[in-house]
């Protein structure tokens, strides 16, 4: 302890950075570009809750691109049979999909009256065009090369996403760790959806029961963790459409309610539900 108070420092220019132009803001609105991170909220209507929706809205594409990042470094550790680090990354997402999960509170006060005096400025914008949210579907096994069709008229997207297709998913690599272990877990198409398989059913029930796969059990609770925040990601989903504009079609041309609803039961990582009716 010495006594001495450290005072923030309160005047920042060109005298401490010669490549800053006097009169410019504090290297924190440099570092994070306030400015433009602020510039981004363009509400199209008079209506107060549409600049939440927009916020909301937003926070939640940068969460989808942090999550993919994690995700893909789990993927990447599977890849090395490197449990730990792989683990390790599906802890980082895990907070980062609870935040998502959250997010949705911002938007559960919105009345079905104040959706409505904006929707018509939303024209056919709608979520699930979100790139970066169907990088995700994929990333989980939930693949569909026909979806590539609405990006065809942009080729930066599309060539990320035509990427993302043809590189095997999270659960395919989790999988494959399995086969390595002298697991029977049958090959598929990269590109296909995963849906549920016996034999797979099979591998994880004797990683569930063999003590030698023991150290494998880490690996299926934690991708369970994973899977169980998605499907309370796309619960809340559904319960705020549902809240907000009913059964009416979606904006995106998709049936909206419905459409939420079917994608709220399916479950990920189908295998690692049903192995538990018989452990």
């Amino acid at each position: 302890m010495t006594g001495q108070t450290h005072r923030p420092h309160l005047r920042f220019g060109s005298d401490q950075d010669p490549d800053q132009a006097p009169g410019a803001s504090t290297p924190y609105a440099r570092y994070v570009r306030l400015a433009e991170l602020h510039a981004l909220q363009q509400p199209r209507s008079a209506e107060p809750a549409e600049y939440a929706f927009i916020v909301t809205t937003q926070v939640m594409e940068l969460l989808f691109d942090l999550l993919e990042r994690d995700w893909a470094a789990a993927r990447t550790a599977l890849r090395a049979d490197d449990l730990d680090a792989a683990l390790a990354a599906l802890r980082r997402g895990q907070h980062t999909q609870d935040v998502l999960v959250g997010s949705w509170d911002l938007l559960a006060a919105m009345t079905p009256a104040e959706f409505n005096s904006f929707r018509p400025v939303l024209g056919e914008a709608s979520g699930f065009q979100s790139s970066a949210f169907l990088r995700l579907e994929f990333l989980l096994g939930n693949r569909s090369e026909g979806l590539l069709e609405m990006y065809r008229e942009s080729p930066a997207e599309y060539d990320a996403l035509f990427a993302a297709l043809r590189t095997p998913s999270l659960y395919a690599e989790a999988l494959a760790v399995l086969a390595r272990r002298g697991l029977a877990v049958p090959a598929a198409p990269v590109t296909a959806r995963h849906r549920h398989d016996d034999a797979v059913e099979a591998a994880w029930r004797a990683v569930y029961t063999d003590p030698a796969l023991a150290d494998l059990v880490r690996l299926g609770e934690a991708l369970l963790d994973t899977a169980e925040r998605v499907t309370r990601w796309r619960q809340r989903h559904y319960s705020a459409v549902k809240r907000t504009m009913g059964g009416k079609p979606g904006t995106g041309g998709s049936s909206g309610l419905s459409w939420l609803k079917q994608s709220a039961d399916q479950d990920v990582f189908p295998e690692l539900w049903t192995v538990r009716n018989d452990l």
